[in-house]
């Protein structure tokens, strides 16, 4: 009988829900680009209601015990206005390799990363920035300076080509305007080509229907085809927008990741305004948790 009770007790109760916080990546080399970083990350995280965890990666075991005072040091003197939870971690190991390993351990959401010249932390120049990138499945806020506005991003420019893939960066786009209520402005090439051009046509429906679904406030505009990079961040520049957001193409190229021209140029482009890179998903279970 008391064994039956008991039964009945473990059938009856229902199991806690574990619930953690969202979680944000700022990788920090203790450089000015890297606080602009923190910086993004710190206000993303105010608005969602995430943790901070900003992340060095050392070479030598010798040199954890630095490594992790000098974090505390920063995180300790760190303006942060919001009382946003920061969380300091020390890895021995190459940037390439273990800041996407982190990412997935604590099923991030975002990771914010500064890109500079190429005598940066373990040479994070703009071509290596994208190398970093491609190496996980979580999206990159990559910026310049630390230039971010405290409501975070009104007006994100979306550039819209005729690859299939860039359409996926939509549901990533979408759940950050929901968060920081931004005006999404899709801009798409202006194709001469009949063909073409009744994609392009395709692409503005979608687009519109898309984020019209979600209440979010959407422009479209076409623009220039050729040197559409250089289209893309002029019209950035015009709207003064906060945030570009492209597709990292070259993630499934056999040629490499470095030789992908058009992110290279947006991630360093000369407005210095932050990109948002996300990875094409390649199976057709997978998705993005990104602000769920």
């Amino acid at each position: 009988m008391k064994i039956d009770n008991f039964a009945k007790k473990l059938k009856t109760k229902k199991p806690k829900r574990i619930m953690s916080k969202k979680a944000l990546i700022v990788p920090h080399d203790f450089s000015e680009i890297s606080d602009g970083a923190l910086r993004h990350a710190l206000v993303t995280a105010s608005i969602v209601d995430a943790d901070v965890h900003v992340l060095h990666v050392v070479e030598k075991k010798s040199e954890i015990n630095n490594s992790e005072r000098k974090l505390n040091e920063l995180i300790s003197k760190f303006d942060n206005p919001k009382k946003v939870n920061i969380v300091a971690h020390t890895r021995i190991g190459n940037i390439f390799d273990d800041i996407g390993d982190f990412a997935t351990e604590l099923h991030a959401e975002i990771i914010f990363m500064g890109t500079h010249g190429a005598h940066g932390w373990q040479h994070i120049a703009g071509s290596h920035a994208l190398k970093v990138v491609t190496q996980s499945a979580v999206p990159f806020v990559v910026v310049q300076n630390g230039n971010v506005e405290e409501n975070g991003y009104d007006d994100i420019v979306v550039p819209l080509d005729l690859h299939k893939e860039t359409k996926q960066k939509l549901t990533v786009v979408a759940n950050m305007a929901k968060y920081f209520n931004s005006k999404v402005h899709v801009i798409i090439p202006d194709e001469k080509d009949e063909f073409l051009l009744n994609t392009v046509r395709a692409n503005i429906i979608f687009a519109n229907k898309f984020f019209a679904e979600r209440n979010i406030e959407i422009t479209t505009v076409l623009a220039s085809s050729k040197d559409f990079d250089h289209e893309v961040v002029k019209h950035a520049k015009k709207l003064n927008a906060d945030l570009i957001a492209i597709m990292n193409l070259q993630k499934n190229s056999i040629f490499g990741t470095l030789t992908g021209k058009h992110e290279q140029n947006m991630l360093t482009n000369e407005a210095e305004i932050p990109v948002l890179i996300v990875n094409p998903v390649t199976s057709s279970t997978a998705g993005y948790a990104m602000f769920y």
